[in-house]
Parts: C-alpha cells; structure tokens; sequence
C-alpha cells in the first residue's frame, strides 16, 4: 500500500473513532465505572469495532465520494 493511502485510511478509522468512543464513554463511563478494566474495554471494542467497520467508515467514504464528485463538476 502506498503511503498516502495508508495515511488516508488512518485519518478515515480516526476520524469514525475518536467521537464513537468518546460519545460511547459519555454515555454509558458512569454505568460501567465499577466494572474491572479488561471488562469495560472488551464492551467497548465488541461494540465500536462494528460500529466502525459496517457503519462509521462506509458513511465518511460516501461523505468523501460525495465531496469529490461535487468537485468534479
């Protein structure tokens, strides 16, 4: 892979991530606070990693396609 995508695909799994688990802490840090680390963190990766994979990274690409093409014209 180039490193122009490479950078491209970091940007994108960032920009998905970073407000995913910050809005997801927000929400639900207080209720599972008592919980053991290992445990929160399995919670929280069963749930975003999905989120980020089917939903969150297709949404940007359409955003990103859809910016191009306005672009283009």
């Amino acid at each position: 892979m180039k490193t122009k995508i490479k950078l491209m695909m970091a940007l994108k799994i960032w920009v998905v991530i970073f407000p995913s688990i910050t809005l997801f802490l927000f929400l639900f840090g207080p209720a599972f606070s008592t919980l053991p680390l290992y445990q929160r963190t399995f919670i929280l990766t069963t749930v975003l990693v999905p989120w980020t994979v089917f939903i969150g990274l297709p949404f940007i690409d359409a955003v990103i396609h859809r910016i191009s093409q306005k672009q283009k014209e």
